[in-house]
């Protein structure tokens, strides 16, 4: 029986994407090194530490810095991030976001965040959305960011609910491989090549159909 949800942040609530581009461009260009969309989609749903690593291996400089220094770079690119996190306001939930969780909380789910970001409660606070949550779990709650699934089980045990009385809500193909090595199930919102392994998974927020969710997880368990 499913009692709670655990939603991402990042391209599940709001869509920080371009404010993540935009630091980590700045950062790149300063430094001289190569960074577009393309490279930037890599870093969907991984820590900060983890996405200067990749972007340092991209340009061929892995191992050229310490895990120090790729810290302070990471923080910098961090702080121009957090400078314009500013501009968010309640105008800016993905389409059928908030009607999801108003649906949910109405209907007495328990609902936590599982972010990757050490800055969700304040776009959380940006957009007025922290009503809807009863636990926050973000990457101040854990060492290892996803594919661990650690920051859903954390999310799960605060809830006080076990990883089968959960559904993970992912846009990210590594948020869905921690849901499925946390035991949870999982609603993958995008596109099949990258979420197309969840439970069950839609192109968007505004199409999820709690229904057909519900009887995905009922058919998988089944299969069990």
């Amino acid at each position: 029986m499913i009692k709670g949800f655990i939603f991402d942040l990042d391209g599940i609530i709001t869509d920080t994407a371009e404010y993540h581009f935009i630091a980590w461009k700045h950062l790149a260009e300063k430094q001289g090194w190569k960074f577009d969309r393309e490279m930037n989609e890599e870093l969907r749903g991984i820590s900060r530490l983890d996405s200067i690593k990749v972007i340092l291996r991209h340009n061929h400089l892995l191992g050229k810095f310490t895990n120090e220094e790729a810290g302070q770079l990471a923080n910098e690119k961090n702080e121009l991030y957090v400078e314009s996190l500013k501009d968010i306001t309640p105008a800016d939930y993905l389409p059928g976001a908030k009607e999801v969780l108003d649906k949910l909380k109405k209907a007495g789910y328990k609902i936590a965040l599982g972010s990757a970001s050490k800055n969700a409660v304040a776009v959380l606070k940006y957009l007025d959305a922290m009503q809807y949550f009863d636990v926050i779990g973000d990457g101040t709650k854990v060492t290892n960011s996803k594919p661990a699934p650690d920051v859903f089980l954390y999310a799960a045990r605060e809830m006080g609910l076990a990883p089968d009385e959960c559904i993970v809500v992912e846009d990210a193909y590594s948020g869905v491989d921690a849901a499925i090595a946390g035991g949870f199930y999982s609603i993958g919102i995008g596109p099949p090549e990258r979420v197309g392994h969840a439970t069950i998974s839609f192109d968007a927020m505004d199409k999820i159909d709690l229904d057909m969710v519900f009887a995905a997880c009922i058919q998988k368990t089944s299969l069990l």
